[in-house]
Formats: C-alpha cells, sequence, structure tokens
C-alpha cells in the first residue's frame, strides 16, 4: 500500500513536470500578436473599418505609408465591426498576411504601427482624413510575443488652399449622394493661364487632365504650367484624380463606384464652365491622362463623345481584355492569370527585360490591403456586385483562374469590343479624335491591349492616331506630351482666336 502510494505521488509530480515543461513551451513558442486599442481619446463611437499592422526596416519612412508596390515589407490586416471605444482588436497568423504569416516574417529589427482605415474618400489609409493610426514601435520578432499598439493618433483633414492660379473646386454630387445615400462631395483643381488675371475679357480652351493610378489632388495641383511655347494655345487646365475608396473609379458608371462618368460630365463640366471663363465649346474641350488616367481619358472620350474635341491617351491600362497584361480573360476554357499555359508564372512588371514584379505576388499584396489597391480596383469598376454588396473578384484568389462569367460582364468595360460593338454610331462622333501613346516596353505590360485596340481601329476604318515608341517603358518621353499640346493648339487656332474669339 504504501509503495502504491509512491508510485502515484511519483507519477502525479511527473505529470506535473511534463505539464510545466509543456506550457512553458507553448508559451515560448506561441505565434506573435499585435494587440491594437482604440483609444477612446480619438473615438467616441465603434468603428468599422480595416484594421493593418505595417512594419519597416526603413529608419526614415513611417511603417503606414506602405507598402511599397515594387519593394513591399511585410504586413498584416483584419476586418473590424464595432470596435468599441477602448476595445482591443488582435492581429495574428488567422489575419491576411504578406507575404507569409507574422510567425514567418524574416527575423530583424523592424518599426511597427498600427492604422485602422474607416473613412471614404481616400484609397491610401495613411492619407484618410479621420482614419486612427499608432505611434511607431520598435520591434524584432523574437524579442516577444505579444505587441501592444494603441491608436491615438488622427490623420488631419487635407487642406486644399487656392492660390491666384489654382482654384480648388469642392461641391455636393447629387448623383453620386444618391447612389450612396450620403452626401458625396466631389473634388477638382483648375490651374489658370498666366494671362487670366490679366486680360479679363479673355475665354479659353479646357484640357482635363486625369492622373494615373495612386494620384491626389493635392500633387496634381502643385505648380502652374508657364511652359507655353511659340505657336501654342494657353489652356486652362482641370486637374481630376479618379480618387475613391476602391482606387481609382476611372470616371466610369459601375455598380461599387456610382455614376463617376455621369457626375463628371452633367454636373462638373457645367460647373466648371459657369464657374470660370471657359469657352464652353466640345470642339475644344480636350481630354487626356496617363495609365489609369490614359484609360479614363478614352473611356470619357467613346462614352460621351459629344462632350469632348479630343482625347489624348499615353500609356493606357488594358483597353482590350483579351491582352489584360498577358491574360485573355475570354479564353476557353479559362486562363490563370498567375501562370501561362506552359506554368511559367507572369510577370506584372518589368524594367527593360528585367523583371520586376510577378503577378500572384502582386495579387497576394493587393488582396491584405483589402480596398485601395490596383486589381482591388479594377474589380470595383468592372464587376457586379455580390450578395455581400462587394466587387465580385475576376480571378480566383487562390489559383488567378479567371472567372468566365464575371469575365463576360466586364466586356461591357472593354474599350476595344464597345467600339467594335457600335462602331456604326460612333464612327462620325469620334473622326480625327483619338490620340493614343504607348511604348513597346511598357513597365506594366499593357502595350499588347494597345496593338489590339490599334489592329480593331484599322479594320474597322478609323482614323485614330496611335503611337508606338520604341524602346519606350510606361514613362513616355517627354516630346510625346509636347506633340499632344501642338495638336490640341492646331484644333484650337482652326476655330477661334488665341484671345478666345471665333476666327475669321
Amino acid at each position: 500500500m504504501c509503495f502504491k502510494k509512491s508510485l502515484k505521488l511519483q507519477s502525479a509530480i511527473f505529470i506535473c513536470l511534463v505539464g510545466s515543461l509543456l506550457s512553458v513551451n507553448c508559451y515560448a513558442q506561441s505565434p506573435t500578436s499585435f494587440h491594437v486599442k482604440l483609444s477612446s481619446q480619438v473615438a467616441a463611437q465603434p468603428v468599422t473599418g480595416r484594421l493593418f499592422v505595417f512594419i519597416t526596416s526603413n529608419p526614415q519612412r513611417p511603417p503606414m505609408q506602405g507598402p511599397d508596390w515594387f519593394s513591399p515589407e511585410p504586413f498584416a490586416a483584419i476586418e473590424v465591426q464595432n470596435l468599441q471605444p477602448d476595445g482591443t482588436a488582435i492581429i495574428d497568423d488567422k489575419a491576411d498576411c504578406f507575404p507569409k504569416p507574422i510567425s514567418e516574417w524574416p527575423k530583424k529589427k523592424y518599426r511597427v504601427q498600427a492604422l485602422l482605415d474607416h473613412e471614404f474618400y481616400y484609397p491610401v489609409p495613411s492619407m484618410g482624413p479621420g482614419n486612427f493610426y499608432s505611434q511607431v514601435v520598435e520591434w524584432t520578432p523574437d524579442s516577444g510575443a505579444k505587441i501592444e499598439l494603441t491608436l491615438d493618433q488622427v490623420v488631419p483633414e487635407i487642406q486644399y488652399t487656392d492660390s491666384n492660379r489654382v482654384k480648388f473646386v469642392q461641391r455636393s454630387s447629387e448623383l453620386l449622394s444618391k447612389h450612396f445615400g450620403r452626401e458625396v462631395v466631389d473634388r477638382v483643381a483648375v490651374i489658370l493661364p498666366k494671362s487670366y488675371g490679366t486680360e479679363p475679357e479673355r475665354r479659353y480652351p479646357v484640357y482635363y487632365d486625369v492622373t494615373g493610378f495612386g494620384g491626389n489632388l493635392r500633387s496634381m495641383a502643385r505648380g502652374p504650367r508657364d511652359s507655353v511655347r511659340e505657336g501654342e494655345a494657353e489652356f486652362i487646365q482641370v486637374m481630376l484624380t479618379g480618387e475613391c475608396k476602391y482606387g481609382h473609379h476611372v470616371y466610369a458608371n459601375s455598380a461599387a463606384n456610382g455614376p463617376r462618368g455621369d457626375a463628371l460630365v452633367k454636373e462638373m463640366i457645367p460647373h466648371i464652365d459657369a464657374a470660370f471663363r471657359t469657352i464652353a465649346d466640345p470642339a475644344v474641350r480636350f481630354v487626356g491622362g496617363h495609365s489609369s488616367g490614359g484609360w479614363s481619358s478614352l473611356w470619357l472620350q467613346v462614352n460621351y463623345p459629344e462632350a469632348f474635341g479630343s482625347v489624348f491617351s499615353t500609356s493606357p491600362d488594358p483597353v482590350d481584355f483579351r491582352d489584360f497584361q498577358g491574360t485573355d480573360l475570354y479564353a476557353l476554357p479559362a486562363q490563370s492569370v498567375y501562370v501561362d499555359a506552359s506554368g511559367n508564372r507572369r510577370p506584372l512588371a518589368r524594367q527593360g527585360e528585367r523583371v520586376l514584379l510577378r503577378y500572384d505576388d502582386f495579387c497576394k499584396m493587393d488582396q491584405v490591403l483589402g480596398r485601395g489597391g490596383q486589381m482591388r480596383s479594377f474589380d470595383a469598376v468592372f464587376s457586379p456586385l455580390d450578395e455581400k454588396g462587394q466587387p465580385q473578384r475576376c480571378w480566383d484568389k487562390a489559383s488567378g483562374l479567371v472567372q468566365t462569367e464575371v469575365a463576360n460582364y466586364w466586356k461591357r468595360y472593354d474599350i476595344s469590343l464597345i467600339l467594335a460593338d457600335n462602331w456604326p454610331k460612333l464612327r462620325q462622333s469620334l473622326a480625327g479624335k483619338i490620340h493614343v501613346a504607348m511604348g513597346e516596353l511598357d513597365t506594366f505590360y499593357l502595350e499588347g491591349a494597345t496593338h489590339r485596340l490599334a489592329d480593331r481601329l484599322k479594320e474597322l476604318g478609323s482614323d485614330a492616331q496611335i503611337e508606338f515608341i520604341p524602346g519606350a517603358s510606361h514613362n513616355l518621353p517627354g516630346t510625346v506630351f509636347v506633340k499632344n499640346r501642338q495638336t490640341m493648339s492646331q484644333i484650337f487656332f482652326k476655330k477661334y482666336n488665341a484671345d478666345g474669339t471665333l476666327g475669321n
């Protein structure tokens, strides 16, 4: 009996020791988790949005300004619903993580920052007025399993300050407000020509300039444009960003972004004509842009052919979805945007012939961003909404396989296809109006779609001017933009004198 008691006691001690060791071991190897508290000092009400943890090894850049497209560092995010003031949300390996779960992030010294993105207008979380963020904390992955961050800072309102030459226009859009069920403010920057203040009777042609993905109004409006060469006209320039929560709405009417094209053409343009000394003649109202802005401008010209006198599109996003950066979205059986027919990973960006980014890696980063990334931006413009009110994805997140039903819906935004299907009624209204320039070594492999468009327009008998520049990347030579301005000036002077009066 004493032997049995002794054996039982030894067994109990052994079990306790093993349990204690296991407990210590589990604690030591528990995955890293970020405990993010929403301070009641900045939030008086529950907040719904996307919560990020950004890290960087760069000592100069705030972590929350990431990720960098070409050199992205790890980050993670979760959706939070009604996070209470002084409540805490946890981000760990179960979160959306790029490029790998947090526990697999490289073991080196980082600077860490949390950000809660909940505002309505801006695609870049760190620029969204009213978004909450934390102080920067130093962190090394193996230094501890629990990192506490407090959201106690607020992104300030963006100040749009007028000058003699730059005027910011901010107006409530009836069309957009009706779509979203809340007031929506539309914003543009107007840059006035140098002579505007000294020649009060003079009127001017207008150039609507759409920025590429990631552009913002303040950067576009920075500094008046005075480089008017001999024989060129002076223009009022209206700067358009296309900024929205999903990224760039490209001035296309869509289920997720609302009637953006209609809001511009039916509301903003008439307001600009009334508020400034424009020549309210569509023949001398021009539109252009670069990259996503190049796509936007071409879309506006094709869909509102009577509203603009000519389009000057440079390096546009895919204008023919039979070549969406290398993928035929209409192919049957469906293709993958991640790999080609030989199983090779598709490239997304290059420098000359050197690949900089792969499609699968970039899409993974885009998925963790959730909103505001380039690929999700395409979905938001081109896709229908799902049962949760979110834009449907055109390709499967895991495999990259194109979802044929969604791709077929995208056809209504395929500029090349729209032109082919509607050419009899568009031919006359687009005559002499289409000007496109594209580099043959476009950084983002966009030249293939533009070649498709050029071939289709040639078959249709269009007089469109589509120029391919040998050796040029996404950033085209300055001579392209000089030529565009000269062409606009020539069109203007055929009908008007330099002071805006009708010519003889």
